[in-house]
């Protein structure tokens, strides 16, 4: 490189001194970095119907776990037991129908007592599967004593018949070979939870069964990683149809051959942590896997953490838990008949509830065709009324109501729809959370950083969440974004270098120490 090249360069390079120096003379104040997560509305209890309400919060309280986590969880599992019992009509003259499924999502930290609220919140639904399983087992027994009795019958009839037979009485050998009636076939067993299962099983376990199947799992990260994966794209078409709860799928495989399930509806519910919650909301976002699955747990809570805990040691309220256990063995037997075509009853709202719910769909409508919300929240409130429809006709049933959606069971489940958005922002903020955490963890360890320091420092000292350029990289923007930070950028032979200096009162700060 010739001379004046280089006094050139370097004449460019104490020009950024320069400029960075003069920058550093009167500098912005920074700002303080955004929280991690939006706050959420705190859990009412009246929200919920009297009969799971002092179950609910006397679990609550008993294992020290946020009352929102028992509620979604009841919720959830009693959607199942309604099934295909009964609809809702959100439109006095639309056909417009509702088929109760929810989808529950408990976010927290390991310790966050998600499994022990599921737990504790599904044991009448544990019961009832056990009183099927018994009579399915005795009806099994049953059935295979007349299995033998009807062979007996058919062995005598043939013998019967080849005396006609021998006779030339072709007639009556037919008529004594036709008295004796196949045996209809076994009932199949049912279920209402599984843990995991094949799509093939699930369509088989979903014909016949009133009840809607409910998949239950204390860590629904391995699900939904499944689903992510290639290779499991119809597993996860199939899901997304079951959300509907009304849907025909049809599926071709060798060795079961065709099946056909008129009615396919799943319910969800399961906890997850919130590190492995982020990277699918962030897949979402970023339109990769963005087909509304996630939307789709309308029934996601994300509490504030605990930060007291103290030693609890009571039985558990038993009004309370029979007042519950009631609720569940009242669906579980619940018949409400047919309309004139055979289809299962559809109710309306009330004048009152219906006006209710006017309001509110106008309001909700127009805020996502505003432009205002962020595309992912936009999708997750179009999704909204359904649920605030499933909300209000369960809770319509669980309070003994007929026919009718009433004021009450509705304004309960639009109460539900403002507490629940508040916890929808807070997940999709996961997507953004990790460059605000990261970013926190650069400027409190900055004392472990050189005066200026490169990106690579950062990633080099192996701090969690911190171990990818594109991680350092979105949390040293942040920082810069913020006024903690300056990026000087110097040209080089190759690529340009870029240095990051610390706002001129954190270096003082530090010095003083």
């Amino acid at each position: 490189m010739s001379e004046p090249a280089i006094d050139r360069g370097a004449a460019f390079l104490d020009s950024l001194n320069d400029a960075h120096l003069e920058r550093a003379q009167e500098p912005t104040k920074p700002t303080p970095l955004p929280d991690s997560l939006p706050p959420v509305k705190a859990f009412n209890p009246e929200m919920l119907p009297s009969d799971l309400r002092s179950y609910v919060m006397d679990v609550s309280q008993r294992i020290q776990c946020p009352p929102e986590y028992c509620a979604v969880a009841a919720l959830a599992l009693l959607s199942g037991l309604m099934g295909h019992k009964v609809r809702l009509r959100p439109k006095q003259h639309d056909d417009w129908e509702i088929v109760i499924v929810l989808w529950a999502l408990l976010v927290g930290d390991p310790s966050a007592m998600k499994t022990p609220a599921i737990k504790a919140m599904r044991f009448a639904i544990d019961a009832i599967e056990a009183d099927m399983r018994r009579a399915f087992e005795a009806a099994q027994a049953d059935h295979e004593l007349d299995a033998e009795l009807n062979e007996m019958a058919k062995a005598a009839a043939k013998k019967k018949a080849k005396g006609f037979a021998d006779k030339g009485d072709m007639q009556a050998a037919k008529d004594v070979l036709a008295s004796v009636e196949e045996l209809a076939p076994a009932q199949n067993a049912q279920r209402l939870t599984m843990n995991d299962a094949t799509v093939e099983k699930a369509g088989e376990l979903m014909n016949g069964s009133e009840h809607h199947l409910t998949i239950v799992r204390d860590e629904m990260a391995g699900l939904l990683s499944k689903m992510q994966q290639e290779e499991y794209a119809a597993d996860r078409a199939f899901y997304l149809e079951c959300y509907n709860g009304d849907s025909r799928f049809t599926y071709d495989r060798i060795g079961r051959g065709t099946v056909a399930i008129e009615r396919c509806a799943l319910n969800l519910l399961g906890g997850i942590q919130p590190s492995k919650l982020a990277p699918i909301v962030r897949g979402a976002s970023k339109g990769t896997s963005n087909d509304g699955l996630i939307q789709r747990f309308q029934l996601a809570v994300w509490p504030d953490p605990a930060r007291d805990w103290q030693w609890i040691d009571r039985t558990p309220g038993p009004q309370a838990k029979e007042e519950y256990s009631r609720v569940f063995y009242r669906l579980h037997g619940l018949d409400l008949g047919a309309d004139e075509d055979g289809n299962p009853p559809a109710w309306r709202f009330t004048a009152a509830a219906q006006q209710h719910f006017i309001t509110w769909m106008v309001e909700i409508n127009q805020e996502c065709r505003s432009g205002s919300l962020s595309p992912l929240m936009a999708e997750h409130l179009m999704k909204m009324p359904k649920t605030v429809g499933s909300l209000a006709l369960l809770f319509a049933v669980v309070d003994g109501d007929h026919g009718e959606v009433g004021e009450v069971s509705t304004l309960r489940a639009l109460e539900w729809a403002d507490f629940l958005r508040t916890h929808a922002e807070r997940l999709y903020s996961a997507s953004t959370n990790r460059d605000i955490e990261a970013a926190k963890m650069v400027l409190s360890r900055r004392d472990r950083l050189p005066q200026p320091f490169k990106a690579r420092q950062v990633q080099q000292r192996g701090w969690s969440g911190l171990d990818t350029s594109e991680a350092v990289q979105g949390a040293l923007s942040l920082l810069e974004e913020h006024g903690y930070l300056t990026a000087i950028e110097t040209p080089t032979a190759g690529r340009p270098r870029t240095d990051y200096y610390w706002h001129p009162d954190l270096v003082a700060q530090q010095e003083g120490k």
